[in-house]
């Protein structure tokens, strides 16, 4: 009897734990679904009102559409004013060019910095950190006036320039934090075998940074793809429009037609999503991994 008496009260305190154990995670489910669901609704909205009429928008943003058309997408892609994959090429063209070269110039930076102890060594380290405490917008004025004086603005090169430039601190940062994890033994294992500076780099060194890369890649493959403030000054011919530029064809000083800047919107979208989903995997193990190592 006295052993029954025991064993009731550690079931019951069991049982009870197990009970708040359900609702905590019942809670902590419905959050993340409410959370889940916020993020989603905007492309779904913007799938579903692309697919309405102005005036059918105008009259219930929210509401679906009853005679859904994908006349919005036939104009966009008829739209001479508005060439949408000449836009999207040369939003795809400064991208990768200027991907190319910040993981490129970050990681031979990064290493140097991480690795050569040399006079100016922790200069150069500190500006590159103070490069990312200053406001890009505040340059704009003098970067315009600098880009007019030597004529290279208006030039499809031209927004190469600040977006590496730009990009260069916080990605320098990111791999030189990394770059300071990784055992130095590798490299004197290499030397002993013979290595050359160069090879022990680019051969050794360059494959185990592959996450924090991935990561630095990722970071600048949105932030190009969507950058707008310099694309509007330093551009002036349709032809060199990238895509937020042309986005913006489609409003006026007084309306907007909302049904087709979501219809470009999704379009423009499609390449980055494809990306994001091709490279799904990689893109969360380089963010993790990032993140642990540096």
């Amino acid at each position: 009897m006295s052993k029954d008496v025991v064993m009731k009260p550690v079931e019951s305190k069991s049982t009870g734990k197990t009970i708040k154990k359900g609702i905590l995670g019942v809670i902590i489910n419905a959050i993340l679904i409410i959370f889940s669901a916020s993020c989603i609704f905007p492309l779904v909205w913007m799938l579903y009102s692309s697919l309405k009429e102005k005036r059918v928008f105008n009259a219930d943003i929210i509401g679906l559409p009853t005679n859904p058309t994908i006349e919005n997408y036939r104009k966009i892609l008829s739209n001479k004013d508005f060439n949408i994959l000449s836009t999207m090429w040369n939003s795809l063209r400064t991208t990768v060019i200027s991907v190319i070269l910040i993981v490129l110039i970050a990681f031979i930076v990064g290493y140097i910095l991480a690795r050569i102890d040399f006079a100016l060594n922790k200069p150069l380290y500190v500006m590159f950190l103070m490069g990312m405490l200053i406001p890009i917008h505040s340059l704009m004025v003098p970067i315009y006036i600098i880009f007019s004086k030597t004529n290279l603005s208006n030039h499809w090169f031209t927004l190469l320039f600040p977006y590496v430039a730009f990009a260069l601190p916080m990605s320098i940062f990111l791999v030189q934090g990394y770059v300071k994890g990784i055992p130095v033994e590798l490299e004197e294992a290499a030397a002993i075998d013979g290595s050359s500076f160069s090879k022990t780099m680019f051969g050794i060194i360059l494959p185990v940074c592959k996450p924090i890369l991935v990561t630095v890649a990722i970071i600048n493959v949105f932030s190009c793809w969507n950058e707008f403030s310099f694309a509007l000054i330093l551009l002036k011919d349709r032809l060199l429009y990238t895509v937020p530029l042309g986005l913006k064809q489609f409003t006026g000083q007084f309306n907007a037609d909302y049904p087709k800047i979501m219809a470009a919107m999704l379009l423009t979208m499609s390449p980055v999503v494809v990306f994001y989903f091709a490279f799904s995997k990689q893109i969360i193990k380089g963010m993790v991994a990032g993140a642990v190592k540096g």
